[in-house]
């Protein structure tokens, strides 16, 4: 794990030193970026294995840059964990949207920070199923970490690739918001249930109209994935 590549990206010089030393006390390379051109250009060359990325930046925001960095192929599997001050519901929930696999709010502790970096790159690098599976034309191969429909490629987040691992091996059973992010965020994590339904709604959009149906919704309970899209409306 020790070579592990986090980028921090803050405004704010002593919390990018804070940062950087807390991750390198901890085993993990760190890298500074000071704005989004610059954490642009690191992400491109240095290919990090996470990005930490405060919401305020000059010029182009911290939201901008995950919308972007989401956007390409290149860069969209790469984990962020947005670093914001604002603590208010929205705010979360825009970063969730825009990309963001988690979310700090400052003021946080060291401790706490690392963490929740350990919990998002684990749910990176899913441990358990390494075979591939195949359902109805979507497959999923844990090893080269890789989707395909019907032999297109389809680019996700790390936190949908885990989700869609888990519903694939998991066929036909309902599972509560709790459940899940038990089983796909683990049980140390710092997330609440609506997270699960912005993953959702990004997972079912990666999948296209081919395969989105094939999760579900179940109605007071939470979602199912079924290889019988023609009972979708059943609940």
């Amino acid at each position: 794990m020790s070579d592990r590549t986090i980028l921090v990206v803050d405004d704010e010089q002593p919390i990018r030193e804070m940062i950087a030393s807390a991750l390198e006390m901890a085993g993990y390379v760190a890298l500074e970026a000071a704005d989004a051109k610059t954490a642009h250009s690191l992400i491109v060359d240095q290919k990090p294995d996470l990005i930490l990325l405060d919401w305020m930046l000059p010029n182009t925001s911290g939201i901008e840059l995950a919308r972007r960095l989401k956007k390409d192929e290149l860069t969209s599997e790469i984990p962020i964990i947005m670093l914001t001050a604002k603590g208010e519901e929205d705010h979360k929930v825009q970063g969730l949207e825009a990309g963001a696999d988690d979310y700090i709010t400052k003021p946080f502790s060291p401790r706490e920070l690392v963490a929740r970096l350990k919990a998002v790159l684990r749910r990176t690098t899913p441990a358990g199923v390494e075979q591939p599976v195949e359902i109805q034309g979507l497959r999923l191969d844990p090893v080269s970490h890789r989707v395909t429909s019907n032999g297109r490629h389809v680019a996700m987040g790390p936190t949908e690739f885990r989700l869609l691992q888990f519903f694939m091996t998991h066929l036909e059973r309902a599972y509560s918001r709790s459940q899940l992010l038990d089983q796909v965020w683990g049980g140390n994590v710092y997330v609440d249930e609506r997270t699960v339904d912005v993953h959702i709604r990004r997972l079912r959009k990666a999948l296209g109209e081919e395969h989105s149906r094939m999760i579900q919704t179940v109605r007071g309970t939470g979602y199912r994935f079924s290889e019988h899209v023609e009972n979708l409306n059943a609940e």
